[in-house]
């Protein structure tokens, strides 16, 4: 069986490199033309049947025999500004410039790239395919008679969203703004964050008919350029139809793809990126979607949050264990109830077992199945939630729990210990969001163990998890850094959240460049505590 499902394997495989196209082949395009009339023709029967293409001919002001001709898709670029930058300059302001009435035809299209156009984003394009590409952009695209060159003129201006607050990644003291669709608008952003000119921003275009843009960030000098390398590296390497959003982006080049817990990070807000960046990460950009993706991203960034930094640190230290204690009751709690109601009853305490006994009277299925069955309801009522409608999600979510709750521990279906254990374990899987699918899975499996074979499977499913979770990298960086492998003096941002001026190191692994700066611990002017005394 298994010799014949690896030849079924092979066989897939060769179809696959049999059927895919080479990228060399992808990329072959014709050279455009000299003649204006040809280049239209060729750029129509590519745009064909597409009402959204405009078309504009017209005659350049100081030579009416002189032709040229605009293309831009409707919607991707501001009218305004084709008129006042290409068109109006063009058509008759030419008439005043006595330089290009006088000059030779074969230095025109220099001349007006350099010296007509008022526009501060202008490139050349010597191929069909990046007339197309620079069109699908938001560019607009200049053809002269006799020249086999068009210019690509920045004239984008498509609505966009405003600047708001990300609701995933809500803070009560820091900045509330948030990232947008549009990638240039995003690192606008970071840039007012990070005024430093070695914050490198490098693009690429990727799926084969989306093309979407995407861009890497990095700072130079900070970041281990292995780790940017590597991300060129698994990029490149992404040849798919549409990338659609940085989801797509995450699981093609994440380092275990079979594994539950995410091994790339991502965030809304711009001040967590350049946090990141500063620590020496990597940041993936991508246009149409207000997600970033952040690498190497570690276990210990989901315990951490940008107000925890932006608060002091005695509060934010309490914040953090309680997040770690979170994660537990929402994998352990309904796992443990079971393995103590079911397999060891001689550990709890001798008036609560006789209370949970009463409350359990009349029940007919035993302790797994009620919690089994809660756990996929709760599941069901917090898709629920986030699928309705905001004003009455919330309000539906909370009513259902309470009507479901109630009426289910009246009928008899199930005890009033489980709904308390549901509800807490329901409260503390909010508490940690960027770990929420990697809680719910565990849950369950935690909870089929400790059905099978009590606290035993329950530690075995624990040592599982734990061994799995130690063997992942990201980016060649352990998961667990820098708890393992252990590096005492990067764990006061781990457990705790030391004081700022005590954290003068970067991460040792993820930065080239250690040294963030030299902050002695603040005291009073020593000078003034004389003269007050």
């Amino acid at each position: 069986m298994l010799k014949i499902l690896t030849q079924l394997w092979n066989s897939k495989k060769k179809i696959d490199r049999k059927t895919r196209i080479p990228e060399t082949a992808l990329s072959e395009s014709p050279d455009l033309d000299s003649q204006l009339a040809v280049n239209l023709s060729q750029i129509k029967e590519r745009f064909k049947g597409s009402v959204d293409v405009a078309y504009r001919e017209f005659s350049l002001g100081f030579d009416l025999n002189k032709k040229a001709g605009l293309i831009y898709i409707c919607g991707l670029v501001s009218s305004e500004l084709t008129n006042k930058t290409i068109l109006k300059p063009l058509m008759f302001d030419l008439l005043k410039n006595e330089e290009l009435k006088n000059m030779e035809p074969g230095n025109l299209l220099e001349k007006i790239k350099s010296c007509a156009l008022p526009n501060s984003g202008i490139r050349e394009a010597a191929t069909l395919q990046d007339v197309i590409t620079g069109i699908l952009s938001g560019d607009t695209a200049l053809l002269l008679d006799g020249f086999p060159t068009a210019l690509l003129i920045e004239t984008k201006g498509w609505e966009m969203m405003g600047i708001n607050e990300p609701d995933t990644e809500a803070v009560v003291r820091g900045p509330r703004e948030g990232f947008t669709e549009t990638i240039g608008v995003n690192t606008a952003m970071l840039r007012r964050k990070i005024k430093n000119e070695k914050l490198r921003l490098e693009s690429l275009n990727l799926g084969r008919q989306t093309k979407t843009l995407v861009y890497i960030a990095y700072i130079e000098g900070i970041v281990n350029e292995k780790i940017v390398t590597e991300v060129k590296k698994r990029l490149q390497r992404i040849d798919i139809d549409a990338i659609l959003e940085s989801g797509y982006i995450e699981q093609l080049i994440e380092d275990a793809p079979t594994s539950i817990f995410p091994t790339i990070g991502n965030t809304e807000k711009p001040d967590i990126l350049a946090a990141k960046l500063l620590e020496g990460r990597v940041g993936i950009f991508v246009d149409g979607t207000p997600f970033v993706l952040t690498v190497p991203y570690l276990l210990i960034e989901a315990f951490q949050s940008a107000e925890d930094y932006y608060s002091r640190p005695y509060y934010s230290t309490l914040i953090r264990i309680i997040r770690y204690v979170a994660l537990f009751i929402s994998t352990l709690f309904p796992a443990l109830y079971v393995a103590l109601q079911s397999f060891h009853p001689e550990m709890i305490p001798t008036s609560l077992l006789i209370s949970m006994a009463g409350a359990r009277e009349g029940v007919p299925f035993p302790a797994y199945i009620e919690a089994f069955v809660m756990g996929v309801v709760f599941e069901i009522m917090r898709e629920a939630g986030v699928r309705m409608p905001r004003p009455i999600g919330q309000s539906v979510s909370i009513v259902g729990s309470l009507v479901l709750g109630e009426a289910a521990v009246r009928a008899g279906f199930i005890s009033n210990p489980m709904v308390i254990v549901v509800a807490i374990t329901a409260i503390a899987s909010f508490v940690i969001t960027p770990l929420a699918d990697a809680m719910a899975l565990m849950r369950l499996f935690f909870l089929f163990c400790a059905s099978t074979l009590g606290l035993f499977g329950l530690l075995m499913g624990i040592l599982f998890i734990n061994i799995h979770v130690m063997k992942l990298r990201s980016f060649g960086i352990p998961y667990l850094y820098p708890v393992a492998p252990m590096n005492f003096g990067e764990l006061k941002d781990v457990f705790i959240r030391a004081p700022l001026w005590t954290r003068i190191f970067r991460p040792r692994l993820l930065s080239q460049n250690r040294v963030r700066g030299s902050s002695d611990k603040p005291s009073p002017n020593k000078n003034q505590r004389n003269e007050e005394s």
